[in-house]
């Protein structure tokens, strides 16, 4: 029988915590009742509506249900179901700490589910600007009472208001002094009118973060430009249910965008200890664009390339982390995370999405993972993310 390393701390680094129907409404100031986001029945279907619009189906957000079963995404989360369908551990923090000690978690990281994984569900959506800047703050206000409450078990990442710089900057120091251990920000500020996350404009934020020790979080599809493609883009040949699979799988190259685009612009040059994290985006194809980096850019703008201070690919191994969850079964693990760099990686779940490693996520990963050298596995498995997120 393989055996994990001794006193291992699991950290799960990426799971969802599925809005509550009355997250926004119970906090909002007398007047904005009716213009933050709520649920409204139409056409017999729950949707959130926002300011008058609505934004998405008010779902399960997960495909666990209440015995603990895991269904396909188009029998569960992309179909029929509601929030009263999904394990409750999904969306009500003390169950989730509950389920957390049953699978054997110490800590999870928390992102969005219905407001978009970035939150940009309600930027796009809301017209009027201070309705837009209630939204974040009342979020990021209810997820700072959900970490407090669980004695910092639970870190849910806080949205950021990506079409204001300045209001970003104000928004992530509120947040250090909240008690967040980072952020969450969307990959394509862009889409909101703001500069590319490139653009030396963002440069008062970066400051931010790296002085307050706020690791800047970027997962998958935590924009419009990543999602452009899902949901439309599949050939006629397949299958309705082969469509998330296609989708899923092509989500994951869009944070080597981000990567290419932090290391090209010299950004770590003037805020070296600023730290991001490539969520849910696996650590395979890190090598391959590590070296497709540093040979791209000296091939084509040599000038460029002179004057960073760094080879690109060593802003990944200095300021970049990554999470992995299904790449265990093939191949030479150790040879992989040794390529990425074991100080580089954290393990997630995914829960309780179609891809999670429900219902046994330390024990499906066990086998392999205990192929790993001990210190391999310590820093995988949890500390890299107790010392990322300075947990105790």
């Amino acid at each position: 029988m393989t055996e994990l390393a001794a006193g291992l701390r699991v950290v799960d680094a990426d799971s969802h915590m599925t809005e509550r129907h009355d997250l926004f409404t119970e906090r909002a100031p007398k007047g904005y009742e009716d213009k933050v986001p709520r649920v409204e029945v139409i056409d017999g279907v729950d949707m959130w509506v926002v300011d008058g619009h609505t934004f998405g189906k008010a779902g399960s957000g997960g495909t666990i249900d209440h015995d603990g079963k895991k269904h396909p995404f188009r029998q569960s989360q992309g179909g029929s179901w509601g929030i009263k369908d999904v394990h409750p551990a999904a969306w009500d923090p003390a169950q989730r700490l509950v389920l957390m000690d049953e699978l054997g978690i110490d800590t999870q990281v928390l992102y969005p589910n219905s407001i978009g994984i970035g939150g940009q569900n309600l930027w796009n959506t809301v017209d009027d600007p201070m309705v837009a800047e209630l939204c974040v703050t009342l979020y990021n206000d209810a997820m700072a009472e959900v970490q407090e409450a669980s004695a910092n078990r639970l870190l849910p990442m806080p949205i950021m208001p990506a079409w204001d710089v300045d209001f970003c900057v104000r928004e992530a120091q509120r947040c250090a002094e909240l008690g967040y251990r980072g952020i969450n920000m969307t990959a394509d500020p862009q889409d909101s009118g703001s500069p590319d996350l490139g653009d030396p404009a963002w440069d008062p934020l970066w400051e931010v973060c790296a002085g307050l020790s706020l690791p800047v979080h970027f997962h998958i599809g935590a924009s419009q430009t990543a999602l452009s493609y899902f949901g439309t883009t599949y050939w006629p040949s397949q299958d309705d249910a082969v469509k998330p699979a296609i989708g899923g799988a092509s989500l994951f190259q869009n944070n080597s965008r981000v990567l290419l685009n932090s290391a090209y612009s010299g950004m770590f040059d003037r805020h070296p200890n600023l730290k991001m994290v490539s969520v849910e985006s696996g650590i395979g194809w890190v090598p391959f664009m590590l070296e497709a980096m540093d040979y791209e850019l000296e091939e084509n703008a040599p000038a460029h390339f002179d004057k960073l201070e760094k080879l690109p690919s060593e802003y990944f191994r200095d300021n970049w982390y990554a999470t992995f969850w299904f790449e265990t079964g093939r191949g030479d693990l150790q040879h992989l995370i040794d390529q990425v760099g074991e100080d580089n990686i954290m393990f997630e779940t995914d829960f309780p999405h179609p891809t999670s490693l429900h219902p046994d996520p330390v024990g499906i990963v066990k086998d392999r993972v205990a192929t790993l050298r001990p210190e391999t596995q310590r820093k995988v498995m949890g500390a890299n993310a107790v010392e990322l997120y300075r947990l105790t």
